[in-house]
């Protein structure tokens, strides 16, 4: 018998596992196990919080199963009401299409579809073969195999009809039978004998599990695992910013804002993420927790987990330039660093800094610095306050101490088009060329 290394040894000490059915893990040591989650296509890009499915994805992978990610273009349409509680909006089928190919390219970038191993990841859609089930086939040879009060007695199912108002409708409700045939169709088409996913969907990936027994009359066998859902340690919701969900587009989130997020999180929180989120072993976790633990002012822990993650998400260029970027307002930087950054980046790691554009015609005979100062940027009042700090030494143009020799012309623009305007440490405006 080929014994498999332990996955759900590893996924247990990372904090992966929250649920499994009986016979799962056995299933893992003896064989190379097909095992699938869905992604649902309800934006055109997956956030933060899809990290943890996608991972669970690369660990199956890289312990010798055979992972299959299915983008729900049939399941999007209807919505899954596990977890809401409201009925979903549907999608049009045109947003719908978009969203498909956004979340199939994302998913691409951890996972090799073209791979040629014997274990190579697998990416299907289940509109291709729900798009041709008609509603008898489906009331006949899927509805008769699972009774209403099977259905009922989900939590997701409870939970809604228990609820004062609205109840659920009808499509809401047989999600759990169209996404237990997904289960039914893999397991018959490529041997897949497991389903992962959140904790939220356990009911969704048990009725999967009854399917296949009934549709093989009994004869079949199935597997589920879900994973806890992520939460921050003071409860709040996890993935989102103050700008709303952290995106795994460069084009929704900036890498800059991106990194941001990681290096932001608290000792308690980072400890957990890097388990969750990164690849490190358990002695390179132990030993990053003791370096931490024994200069926590220092951030070792959450630096470690933003370029971990920087380097999973986007690459070395983009770590780069985050660091660069973070570096300019908390540590010692010059314009070489500033030229590095883009215009969105430069705007991102200024935000909220007072913001000023300037024709750039004003700037081919040179302003002297008083008059840029005081009449093009926020950080000096007037004329006198201007002479003043040239006087204290305390002007910088692009983090360079300048005196009243200099003249501000178009040398001084960056790269990204900005000049950056500073008295003392902490007082910037940033002038935009126009």
């Amino acid at each position: 018998m080929n014994t498999m290394k332990n996955i759900v040894e590893e996924l247990r000490w990372r904090g992966l596992i929250h649920d499994m059915m009986p016979g799962t893990e056995e299933q893992l040591l003896k064989e190379c196990t097909a095992t699938y989650i869905g992604f649902d296509p309800t934006s055109d890009s997956l956030h933060i919080g899809s990290l943890v499915p996608i991972i669970l994805l690369m660990h199956l992978k890289n312990y010798g199963h055979k992972p299959i990610a299915l983008v729900g273009g049939a399941t999007g349409m209807i919505g899954d009401p596990s977890g809401k509680s409201d009925e979903r909006n549907l999608l049009d089928e045109e947003s719908l299409n978009h969203n498909v190919v956004g979340i199939k390219n994302i998913l691409s970038r951890f996972l090799d579809f073209e791979s040629n191993e014997s274990n190579a990841p697998l990416l299907v859609n289940n509109y291709d073969w729900m798009k041709d089930f008609t509603f008898i086939d489906f009331a006949r040879d899927i509805g008769k195999r699972i009774t209403v009060n099977y259905m009922m007695a989900k939590d997701s199912v409870k939970k809604r009809l228990g609820e004062e108002g609205g109840g659920m409708s009808f499509t809401e409700f047989t999600y759990q039978l169209i996404q237990g045939y997904d289960f039914y169709h893999l397991h018959k088409n490529y041997n897949c004998l497991l389903q992962m996913g959140g904790s939220d969907q356990w009911g969704n990936i048990t009725t999967g599990t009854e399917l296949v027994r009934r549709m093989n009359d009994g004869g079949a066998k199935a597997y589920a695992l879900t994973c806890p859902l992520i939460t921050k340690a003071d409860g709040s919701k996890f993935g989102k910013s103050e700008g709303g969900n952290v995106w795994l587009d460069a084009e929704k989130t900036s890498p800059y804002k991106f990194y941001q997020f990681w290096l932001n999180t608290s000792d308690e929180d980072a400890a957990n993420y890097i388990k969750i989120f990164t690849f490190k072993s358990q002695d390179e976790v132990k030993q990053l927790l003791a370096t931490h633990q024994e200069a926590p002012h220092e951030r070792q822990l959450q630096k470690a987990l933003a370029e971990s993650l920087m380097l999973l998400v986007h690459n070395q260029e983009a770590l780069d330039t985050a660091i660069v970027a973070s570096s300019i307002l908390f540590g010692k930087s010059d314009a070489a660093a500033l030229n590095k950054l883009s215009a969105r980046d430069m705007q991102e790691v200024f935000d909220g800094v007072p913001y000023f554009e300037l024709d750039k015609n004003k700037l081919k005979d040179g302003l002297n610095l008083v008059e840029f100062f005081a009449e093009h940027t926020a950080t000096l009042k007037s004329n006198g306050e201007a002479r003043r700090a040239i006087k204290e030494n305390s002007l910088s143009i692009n983090k360079a101490k300048v005196n009243e020799t200099k003249t501000i012309d178009l040398n001084d623009v960056l790269v990204n088009g900005f000049i950056l305007a500073q008295r003392g440490k902490k007082n910037y405006s940033l002038v935009k060329l126009i």
